[in-house]
């Protein structure tokens, strides 16, 4: 599933793609991708004639500033989805959910093979968060001004779940998913078993620094391709070779040699050094 840094990477690219260039029509393969408007027409008709202002993040969600006063085009990728800038020549992937024409042949392709993915077209006088509900949901960004130690131990005081499972809950830290949780705690020194009311101050201060250096590193080199993740440009991400632990059970700890173990905690994967973490 794409986290944080692979949604900021397709967010970057689009914004140097996409940007001022006006949407002339679209064609939805896939009726049930589009959450909002309920009419796939009332959708294509409303983006149409519009152009992409900005791109912004939140979380893991996607939202396009639509000029002049068209409101919002809101997408998220789940599991499996893409956003895709290609000319309009290029053979359709079975895949292909949803389709936005640009001028000049272009266009922007959403892909996504278990179709858990979807997109929202907010009208300009309603509340972004009034149509696209999870948003309300949503903690702190890690690159937030407010994501501070103190706000950090407070969302993780109000949990007695282990701190792998509460790092994985978007009304704790937003962005963050399976392989940042596991790279952050591994950095750290924090077993991903440790419950959260048993966190010292000082690992919590730890932590927060923790998730901020996995993501920005992670962002640095285009995110991680591990199975269906590509950027707008569709090229793979490199963070996948740089992990310290996601994805390596079996593996020698890059730090002390030590074997990454690999458990199962809230039928998730977790990956561990039993040495660098305690």
């Amino acid at each position: 599933m794409p986290e944080l840094p692979e949604v900021e990477t397709v967010r970057q690219g689009l914004n140097q793609l996409t940007l001022n260039q006006g949407i002339t029509g679209g064609d939805v393969l896939l009726a049930r991708t589009v959450a909002y408007p309920f009419s796939v027409g009332e959708f294509v008709a409303n983006l149409q004639g519009s152009a992409i202002k900005s791109w912004y993040r939140r979380g893991k969600y996607l939202l396009a500033e639509l000029s002049p006063h068209h409101g919002w085009l809101g997408v998220h990728l789940r599991m499996t989805g893409q956003l895709l800038w290609l000319n309009c020549n290029e053979p359709l992937h079975k895949h292909t959910r949803v389709r936005l024409f640009f001028g000049d042949q272009q266009e922007l392709r959403f892909v996504d093979q278990r179709t858990f993915g979807q997109m929202w077209w907010v009208p300009p006088d309603v509340s972004v968060e009034k149509i696209m509900t999870g948003l309300a949901k949503l903690a702190a960004d890690p690159f937030a001004p407010e994501f501070t130690v103190e706000y950090l131990a407070t969302k993780l005081q109000k949990s007695r779940r282990p701190i792998k499972t509460a790092l994985l809950d978007q009304s704790v830290v937003a962005g963050l998913g399976n392989i940042y949780a596991d790279e952050a705690l591994f950095k750290s020194g924090i077993l991903p078993t440790t419950s959260c009311p048993d966190l010292k101050p000082q690992q919590i201060e730890k932590l927060r620094t923790a998730i901020i250096q996995v993501l920005e590193a992670s962002i640095a080199v285009g995110g991680t391709t591990f199975s269906n993740f590509l950027n707008v440009k569709g090229v793979n991400g490199n963070y996948g070779g740089e992990a310290w632990v996601y994805n390596r059970a079996g593996e020698p700890c890059r730090v002390c040699g030590n074997i990454i173990q690999r458990i199962k905690l809230g039928g998730r994967s977790s990956h561990f050094c039993s040495q660098c973490q305690h």
